[in-house]
C-alpha cells in the first residue's frame, strides 16, 4: 500500500488549459477550458482514496469525493457525475466557484507536502461530460408525500433546498424576484467564471425532477410570507441572499462614475450588458477604472471592466495581499490580465469637475496594526500620506447587506442588529413556526458552498418538521 501511494504521490498536478491571458482580458468566454478525458483520469490517478478523508470532512455538503474521483479514474464518468448528485444538486457550478483551496482540497493530505488534488478540476469534469454525453439519467426520487415547500430565492441555497426536497418526495416552488433563476450565480458572477448556459442546464435538472420555477415573484410586495401559508404551503425557505449594496460613506459618493458593485455586476451578466447593443442594458465604461476592495465580487468587477475596454483598472485595497479575501485563483487571473492592485490604500473622498462627473480619489496611505474583530491585522492611517488617484469610473465592492423587502412584511421573525434573519445553524430554524432560513441572508454574504451547505441542513430539518412535526 505504502508503494502505491508513492507512485501516486510521484504525478505531478494536472493543470486545467485556459485561455491566454492577453486574448480572454476583452472576452467573456470562460476561462479555463476544461480536462480532457486523459487528462481528468491522470488527475483522478493522484488520489490516494484514504480511510478517513480530511477532503469530505472539508466539504459543507459531504460529497463523496474518493467514491466519485475513483469512478472518474475507472472510466465511468456518467457513473461519478451520479455520485456528485447524491451530495451536490450543482456539481458544474461548484467545480467553477467553490474556494476548492480553503475547503477540500485545503483538507487533501497530498497538500501537506506539495500539491493538492484537484477536486474542483475533476468535480466540474464529471458535471460536464453527464450534461454533454451523459444518457440524461435524472436522480431517484422518493414516493410522493403529498406535502408542499416554498423556496424564496434560487441561489445556491435555495436550489439545494428544492433539488433535496423534490428527492424526498416533496413539492417544492421556487420563486425568484429576478426574471431568470440562479440568483447571485447569474447576477453576481461573470460569464467568463461561470457561463449561464451551465446555470441554466442545472436549473432544468432540478425542473425535469419536478421542481417548479417561478420568476418576477418578489416576496414581500407581490406575495408574503403569510399568503404562501394560505395558500397551501407546508413550510417556507427563505434563501434571498445580501443584495442591498454597501457604499464607502465618503464625501463625492453621488458624483457621476461611482456605483455599487452589486448594479455594476447585475447589468453586465444577468441583464446581458456585455453584449450591448445586442441586449439593450448600456453599462457604465470607464478607460481608467478603479475597484474598491479585494474580494472575489472585486476581482469580478475588475476584471469585467477589463472586458468592458477599460484601459487601465486597479484594485484599491487598505490591507496588504494577505489579507486579500478573494480566492487566489481570482486573484492570479487578474494579475494575468493587467489588473494593478493598490494595496494598503484608503480613499477618504471622491473627486469630481463641474458638470458632477467622477474625475479621482484622494487617498490615505495605511499600515498595518493589531488584528481586528475579523482576524486581520488592523489598517491604520499613515499620517500625511495623502494622494490622489485618478479615475474615471469607481466600482464600489466592499460587501453588501440584508435587504428587508421580506423581513418587513413578514411577522414572527427575529433578526439581529445587523437586518439579518436568526436562524439555528445546525437546522435553518428560524423563530418563526414553518419557517427556515439561510444562506447569505443568515451569515451576511460569504461563499457559494457554504450556502449550499446551508441549504442541505435547512433540507433535512424542514423533512424532519414535515414527516414529524415542529
Amino acid at each position: 500500500m505504502a508503494q502505491k501511494a508513492s507512485k501516486k504521490k510521484k504525478i505531478p498536478r494536472q493543470p486545467m488549459p485556459e485561455q491566454k491571458p492577453e486574448i480572454r482580458r476583452r472576452n467573456f468566454d470562460e476561462v479555463p477550458l476544461g480536462y480532457t478525458p486523459e487528462l481528468a483520469r491522470e488527475e483522478a490517478a493522484r488520489c490516494l482514496q484514504c480511510r478517513n478523508p480530511g477532503c469530505v470532512k472539508g466539504c459543507p455538503v459531504s460529497v463523496d469525493i474518493p467514491g466519485f474521483i475513483h469512478l472518474i479514474l475507472e472510466g465511468d464518468f456518467s457513473g461519478a457525475a451520479h455520485n456528485l448528485w447524491t451530495k451536490n444538486a450543482l456539481p458544474a457550478v461548484c467545480g467553477r466557484v467553490c474556494p476548492q483551496e480553503l475547503q477540500c482540497e485545503g483538507n487533501c493530505i497530498l497538500a501537506k507536502k506539495g500539491e493538492p488534488v484537484a477536486i474542483g478540476n475533476l468535480e466540474r469534469f464529471a458535471a460536464d461530460w453527464e450534461r454533454e454525453h451523459g444518457t440524461g439519467t435524472l436522480p431517484a426520487r422518493a414516493k410522493p408525500t403529498g406535502k408542499k415547500v416554498a423556496v424564496v430565492g434560487s441561489g445556491p441555497s435555495g436550489l439545494t433546498v428544492a433539488g433535496d426536497l423534490i428527492a424526498k418526495g416533496h413539492e417544492v416552488t421556487v420563486l425568484e424576484a429576478f426574471h431568470k433563476p440562479g440568483g447571485v450565480l447569474v447576477y453576481g458572477i461573470p460569464e467568463f467564471r461561470l457561463p449561464k448556459d451551465i446555470v441554466a442546464q442545472e436549473i432544468h435538472t432540478l425542473e425535469k425532477q419536478g421542481v417548479e420555477v417561478i420568476c418576477n415573484a418578489v416576496v414581500g410586495r407581490s406575495v408574503t410570507v403569510d399568503e404562501l401559508f394560505e395558500q397551501g404551503y407546508d413550510a417556507v425557505y427563505v434563501g434571498v441572499g445580501a443584495g442591498l449594496p454597501r457604499f464607502l460613506n465618503i464625501p463625492g459618493e453621488n458624483l457621476i462614475g461611482v456605483l455599487s458593485a452589486n448594479e455594476y455586476l447585475t447589468r453586465t451578466n444577468l441583464m446581458k450588458g456585455y453584449l450591448f447593443p445586442k441586449y439593450d442594458t448600456p453599462v457604465p465604461k470607464g478607460k481608467d477604472v478603479v475597484v474598491l476592495g479585494a474580494g472575489n465580487v472585486a476581482m469580478d468587477s475588475a476584471r469585467t471592466a477589463m472586458r468592458l475596454g477599460a484601459d487601465r483598472v486597479r484594485i484599491v485595497y487598505r490591507r496588504s495581499r494577505e489579507e486579500m479575501p478573494a480566492r487566489a485563483a481570482e486573484i492570479h487571473h487578474a494579475e494575468e490580465e493587467g489588473i494593478e492592485f493598490f494595496l494598503l490604500t484608503n480613499p477618504t473622498r471622491y473627486l469630481g469637475d463641474e458638470k458632477g462627473h467622477l474625475t479621482g480619489m484622494e487617498c490615505l496611505r495605511m499600515e498595518l496594526g493589531e488584528p481586528d474583530e475579523s482576524g486581520r491585522r488592523r489598517p491604520v492611517p499613515i499620517e500625511g500620506s495623502e494622494f490622489e488617484l485618478q479615475c474615471d469610473l469607481a466600482i464600489v465592492a466592499v460587501g453588501s447587506g440584508a435587504n428587508p423587502l421580506l423581513t418587513e412584511t413578514t411577522t414572527g421573525l427575529e433578526l439581529n442588529k445587523w437586518g439579518y434573519i436568526l436562524a439555528q445553524p445546525e437546522t435553518g430554524k428560524t423563530t418563526r413556526r414553518g419557517v427556515w432560513a439561510g444562506g447569505d441572508i443568515v451569515t451576511g454574504a460569504a461563499t457559494v458552498i457554504l450556502a449550499m451547505g446551508a441549504g442541505r441542513k435547512a433540507a433535512d430539518s424542514i423533512h424532519e418538521y414535515l414527516t414529524w412535526g415542529w
